[in-house]
């Protein structure tokens, strides 16, 4: 079964060669959407042999439908510049690879388990684990949909889970972690507003409070300790900055 990997980038060149080595002898062809680095993202690509294309950003759900646009094959596996395929992963997607072409009775899509690598470990407790998100799919059954941040795949047929994890090595540092926060917390407010929704001066509080209780009790951060609980309070304070931002908006 032929494979294409499609990969959306700005500036990726201290991700890029780990994503791309993961990906050897594994995939038929890598996409690469770049929306205008200034570093060493181009030159990465091409020692890496793949296709580089310049696009202007459009938000992440236009971006990554135009990298499915630009696949030659009709399976892709989507993947971002800050991740890599754990062996295990690796070879559940080769078995696929070098099986039988899909047949009606085939999945339209196969999930992962995402796993974050932060402050020195991976982390299997709380919010960010299990993080189940399909990847390997036929694109003729999916597209990507949502606002400006957090866009999801919408599939049409059935879906079966892959062995192995998905690595995310999502923040650089805690700083890196901060800046990504007021970012994302400003966008995910304007399409929440676009979307209809309000928030009133009690929303950022009553918001934060109960994803601070679900993180730390119902989702297990308690059991990681000073490194749960830090990623308990940073979940919860974006939280109350997407609700203050939405209650801003007028």
């Amino acid at each position: 079964m032929k494979i294409s990997a499609c990969i959306i980038t700005l500036n990726e060149e201290s991700n890029l060669p780990r994503c791309l080595q993961s990906l050897r002898d594994l995939v038929d062809e890598v996409v690469i959407v770049d929306s205008g680095s200034t570093d060493r993202t181009p030159f990465i690509a091409t020692e890496f042999d793949a296709r580089f294309i310049r696009h202007d950003w459009e938000g992440y759900v236009a971006q990554k439908n135009f990298a499915l646009s630009k696949a030659s094959y009709n399976w892709v596996l989507s993947i971002d510049a800050d991740e890599e395929l754990s062996s295990e992963l690796r070879h559940e997607i080769k078995k696929i690879h070098d099986g039988p072409e899909p047949s009606s009775t085939s999945p339209s899509g196969y999930e992962v388990s995402r796993v974050v690598f932060y402050e020195g470990h991976w982390i299997r407790f709380g919010d960010w684990y299990p993080d189940r998100l399909v990847r390997l799919f036929d694109k003729r059954k999916a597209s990507f949909a949502g606002g400006q941040v957090h866009e999801r795949l919408e599939i049409q047929g059935p879906i079966e889970p892959l062995a192995g994890e998905l690595h995310h090595y999502t923040y650089k540092d805690l700083a890196d972690q901060k800046a990504r926060i007021e970012h994302y917390s400003t966008l995910w407010a304007q399409t929440a507003h676009q979307e209809g929704k309000r928030a009133n001066f009690l929303s950022p509080y009553t918001h934060a409070l109960w994803r601070l209780f679900r993180s730390l009790f119902l989702k297990g951060s308690i059991q990681g300790g000073s490194l749960g609980w830090q990623i308990a309070r940073l979940n919860a304070y974006e939280v109350y900055l997407k609700y203050k931002k939405l209650a801003a908006l007028k």
